[in-house]
């Protein structure tokens, strides 16, 4: 095990006249044992950052060590951690057998007997014994996902390096392997960094979360505190299913007005003074129908069984909600809304920065400490 900290971590590529900054001196420190997730947008250099942990890429400025120990300049055979691929990178002409005892066979001095002894263990936890006679073609997603995290295990690294390891899999085996992986990394207790860009998947698996976006770390925390308190707007947009709802309102004494019939009096506008307009976000779970509110066009309502997701129309802007599964308005229906203050989400229109979150002042962490936030 070993705590992994990247020092105003930079990376950049050459294109023809001009250098691209795909990682933008990122500063993150990984605890030992932590299973930390870097989640953004395809492009944001969460693959770059882990390519760069991993040594497949030279660090254009910056440090990344592991524990005391500088390893920048280390190729990545010297720096003893296992990295499982999108696409399992299984050999097609070995078993599993095989697949997983190779990096063993290659790397050490032991037996065969040694290294099939520990294969048949590491196949025994992953649910896998009765495969290691097949051939990767043989095998379901699933099953090929587990060959590759076999492989990774018996190496018994550092730490283990995750590159959307899920993404090519059925949404029913996804979740079922989300729930095995976290029990494996929480019963092996190794430092693990998981990229993805499903924030779904990353709020459900992470100890923490950290937020990227255009080479840059945007914030970190644990799920709930990059829920609750964002330190921006592109985090609010980002992390949240259904996306929380953004939009431009005026500011007139304690009144924001905004799109359509919106109209909102503040009974604390501590948040807004100085300002002649906000963007407001309003996430969909916090919006109530009401009797008497502000009104919308309902557009399409989904039924999810348990709630109803329900699109609107606010002057123009389209507006979500869930709400309950008893709430069923028909296409062309006005409705009305509200939501409670303390809900409210407000950001500057020209810098983004969050002026209002649900979590005022200190942000929770998994303990209920203030958790480290960057932006």
């Amino acid at each position: 095990m070993s705590t992994i900290t990247l020092d105003t971590l930079r990376k950049e590529f050459d294109s023809g006249d001009e250098r691209i900054v795909a990682v933008d001196d990122i500063d993150l420190e990984i605890r030992d044992g932590e299973f930390l997730v870097l989640v953004g947008p395809s492009g944001c250099g969460k693959t770059t950052t882990l390519r760069c942990v991993a040594g497949l890429e030279d660090v254009t400025s910056g440090t990344i060590r592991f524990g005391d120990d500088d390893v920048t300049d280390l190729r990545a055979r010297e720096r003893d951690v296992a990295m499982v691929f999108q696409n399992y990178a299984l050999y097609p002409h070995m078993n599993v057998r095989k697949n997983i005892g190779f990096g063993l066979k290659l790397s050490t001095q032991q037996s065969s007997a040694d290294i099939d002894r520990q294969v048949e263990e590491v196949a025994e936890m992953l649910g896998i014994e009765d495969l290691l006679g097949q051939k990767p073609k043989e095998l379901s997603g699933g099953q090929q996902q587990r060959v590759a995290l076999g492989r990774a295990i018996i190496r018994d690294p550092e730490a283990f390096l995750m590159d959307e390891p899920l993404s090519n899999l059925d949404a029913k085996l996804r979740s079922q392997m989300r729930t095995e992986l976290q029990t494996l990394q929480h019963d092996l207790d190794v430092t693990t960094v998981y990229v993805t860009h499903d924030q779904t998947e990353a709020m459900a698996m992470g100890d923490r979360i950290a937020v990227m976006n255009d080479g840059t770390l945007q914030q970190v925390g644990t799920a709930e505190a990059v829920y609750r308190s964002p330190v921006n707007e592109f985090v609010a947009d980002f992390i949240g299913s259904p996306s929380i709802n953004l939009f431009d309102a005026t500011v007139d004494g304690n009144r924001l007005d905004g799109p359509g019939d919106f109209g909102y009096r503040l009974a604390d506008t501590t948040p807004v003074e100085g300002y002649e307009s906000v963007r407001v976000g309003v996430r969909p779970e916090d919006i109530e129908l009401v009797a008497d509110g502000i009104d919308i066009e309902t557009k399409v309502l989904e039924p999810m069984g348990n709630e109803n997701y329900l699109y609107a129309d606010l002057g123009g802007h389209e507006l979500t909600a869930r709400v309950a599964s008893t709430a069923r308005p028909s296409p062309g229906d006005v409705v009305s809304f509200t939501f409670d203050e303390d809900a409210l989400y407000l950001f500057d229109p020209e810098t983004g920065e969050a002026l209002k979150t649900k979590t005022e002042g200190e942000r929770p962490g998994e303990d209920g400490h203030v958790e480290e936030v960057v932006g």
